[in-house]
């Protein structure tokens, strides 16, 4: 498994709204190693994959439902699958429990499952069977009636013989909020600039650190270089481009590469196969 950053996802979440919901997002060629505020409910069906999940690290077969705690770093449940399947995840503004649930005496279970999210929280077969359909059939649904049928999803879940708690303890995300910051800004600035050649002193000067002690900041942080996850966070985007029948050269300068060669030792470096053939494998 590759090592790649733990990356502060910021979703969009319509103001007017406490939840939304994303339909098979194809990611199974991505390792999104991330965290966000939000709280998930992720149910994925048709496939055999892993299931990381902060400390946590377990194989499902067949099919998973999970529900993960605001800020807990976990992987995309679709990481490696190369058969078909589907997949709903939910996720929930981060206020949603203490502007909701602890005033309301009918939702004190409710209240609870979201205290033993923080643990994260497996399901068994029966409660997959059960709620996995319902969860499919929420996107279908008005805003008012989403928001009904997922309290009532929520209170099956939390009566639920079936519950395993993936961590003893809960689960603390290692980043402080001057860290989250900090990485967010970083992020954002190779998102607006990864098309360029980026220079260290640039993000240095942007963390208010020097040269030096940036690169070891940003090691300690994410387990990679400056350079490698600048590399890696290129390839993600060439990917995509690829996936929409970009030729290989515009995708190389598209995404900030200095020369076609360097480009495709990366790729390869970074997925374990070449561009072209991975173009092959999506466009028959």
């Amino acid at each position: 498994m590759t090592d790649l950053k733990t990356e502060l996802e910021e979703l969009s979440i319509n103001e007017e709204a406490s939840l939304s919901i994303m339909v098979n997002p194809n990611l199974s060629d991505f390792f999104y190693w991330h965290f966000h505020p939000e709280y998930e409910l992720v149910f994925i069906e048709g496939a055999d994959g892993t299931r990381h999940v902060g400390d946590h690290i377990s194989q499902f077969k067949g099919s998973d439902l999970v529900l993960i705690g605001s800020n807990i770093p976990h992987l995309n449940f679709d990481y490696g699958i190369k058969t078909p399947y589907e997949k709903i995840v939910v996720h929930l503004k981060p206020d949603f429990q203490s502007r909701s649930l602890y005033a309301i005496p009918e939702l004190t279970a409710i209240n609870h499952l979201f205290e033993k999210s923080m643990h994260a929280v497996a399901f068994g077969q029966q409660s997959k069977q059960l709620i996995g359909q319902r969860l499919k059939t929420l996107p279908n649904l008005a805003p008012f009636n989403q928001l009904l049928e997922l309290l009532s999803i929520l209170q099956v879940l939390a009566k639920a013989d079936d519950q395993e708690l993936l961590h003893e303890h809960s689960v603390k995300n290692q980043y402080t909020s001057r860290d989250k910051e900090r990485l967010k800004a970083i992020y954002a600035f190779v998102d607006r600039n990864y098309q360029r050649k980026i220079e260290i002193r640039e993000i240095a000067d942007l963390s208010n650190l020097t040269n030096e002690a940036f690169c070891r900041y940003f090691k300690k942080m994410t387990r990679l270089t400056f350079t490698e996850f600048v590399n890696h966070y290129r390839i993600d985007k060439a990917k995509k481009l690829l996936l929409t029948d970009q030729n290989i050269t515009e995708t190389c300068f598209k995404c900030g590469f200095e020369s076609v060669s360097y480009f495709n030792r990366v790729f390869k470096r970074v997925t374990k196969e070449n561009p072209l053939a991975f173009k092959k494998r999506y466009h028959y």
